[in-house]
């Protein structure tokens, strides 16, 4: 650790009773049988008609075929990210693969044929498709973010050639289902990657929850990484509310060069705002965290709250004028879409 950072204050998770708490002083979540709950769950479902038309969605929110002569040949300098979709994004560079929170199924549910939340914008490509991947990141347990189908079909394509990166408590999860490499790390813990020594793997602080089933909520961690190379820096947010942390993780290992922040499914605030940020507060994280770029995800391909699902865009545009900040450093890109920054641009990024 840089002894720069030496006096940081590094927020730890609450463990009660083989159960874990964000540490902040703030709402919990209501209980999964609460008023607020099923009420939220009512009005997403009666909502759920108020999708555009698959002809306006195929103009406003297109899904294109990656281009896989790019993804098979990455550049030497800078970092090359696809967004496969929700918080699923494919990010290559220095000579490393990373993919976050694989969910390549059409819903997000135990079942793949009922229940959940299912897209209404297609992933791009199936898993047989991507290059080499060397790690995944998963951010919590939750089923948008860890989708059994998807991590079987990944062990079956890249098998011991792929490293786990999982908050502690997912460990059995992931080797049930075939995972032969996994570490998992609570916040500020940090490990070299053993296939590449040079770079720094690191889990951090996000304020939200985890869960799978009736029976198994808050079992396990959540977490934010970092992904630290010789040359560049990846930050992954997962799932999460604001806090003032993402200073902290700016302060231990920033500045990043490229971040993936939510911006999507974020209303209503009442019930949604300690563990979905929203655009505004998106923008707040990259600039916490010390982000030269920052590549808007969770959002225009489930439907997992009330809010339209192109204003988050709209709304982090805006923030950035208000803010001052540089047009297009916060960025969000087509279902599919293969684009490069450097150290002083972002070449391909519209």
């Amino acid at each position: 650790m840089d002894s720069n950072n030496e006096d940081l204050i590094l927020t730890r998770p609450i463990y009660e009773n083989g159960e874990y708490k964000n540490p902040w002083n703030h709402q919990e979540l209501p209980s999964i049988a609460s008023k607020r709950t099923l009420g939220f769950l009512w009005k997403l479902l009666v909502t759920s008609g108020n999708l555009p038309s698959k002809k306006v969605l195929d103009e406003q929110l297109p899904v294109e075929r990656p281009d896989f002569g790019k993804l098979c040949n990455p550049p030497v300098s800078g970092i090359q990210m696809t967004w496969i979709g929700h918080a699923t994004v494919l990010v290559q560079f220095d000579g490393i693969s990373v993919l976050t929170d694989p969910i390549f199924s059409q819903r997000c549910s135990p079942f793949s044929w009922i229940g959940g939340n299912k897209r209404y914008r297609p992933p791009p490509c199936k898993i047989e498709e991507l290059p080499k991947v060397d790690v995944v990141l998963i951010s919590h347990s939750h089923y948008d973010h860890l989708d059994y189908s998807s991590v079987q079909k990944l062990n079956k394509q890249f098998g011991d050639s792929l490293h786990w990166f999982v908050p502690v408590g997912l460990k059995p999860w992931m080797e049930s289902a075939g995972c032969q490499k996994v570490t998992e790390l609570s916040w500020w813990e940090e490990v070299k990657f053993k296939s590449k020594e040079e770079f720094l793997i690191a889990c951090t602080p996000t304020q939200h929850f985890s869960g799978r089933t009736l029976f198994d909520r808050n079992k396990s961690l959540w977490g934010s990484w970092v992904v630290k190379g010789p040359k560049s820096t990846f930050f992954f947010s997962g799932d999460t509310g604001y806090s003032k942390d993402f200073k902290t993780i700016g302060k231990k290992y920033g500045p990043m060069t490229l971040a993936a922040i939510p911006i999507g499914a974020y209303a209503p605030r009442d019930f949604l705002k300690y563990h979905h940020v929203n655009p505004e507060e998106a923008v707040q994280i990259h600039k916490d965290v010390q982000a030269k770029f920052s590549l808007g995800i969770h959002w225009g391909t489930f439907r997992m709250a009330l809010e339209p699902y192109d204003e988050c865009v709209k709304r982090v545009a805006t923030t950035l004028r208000e803010k001052n900040l540089q047009p297009g450093s916060f960025f969000t890109l087509r279902h599919g879409q293969v684009a490069t920054i450097g150290e002083n641009s972002h070449d391909e990024v519209d």
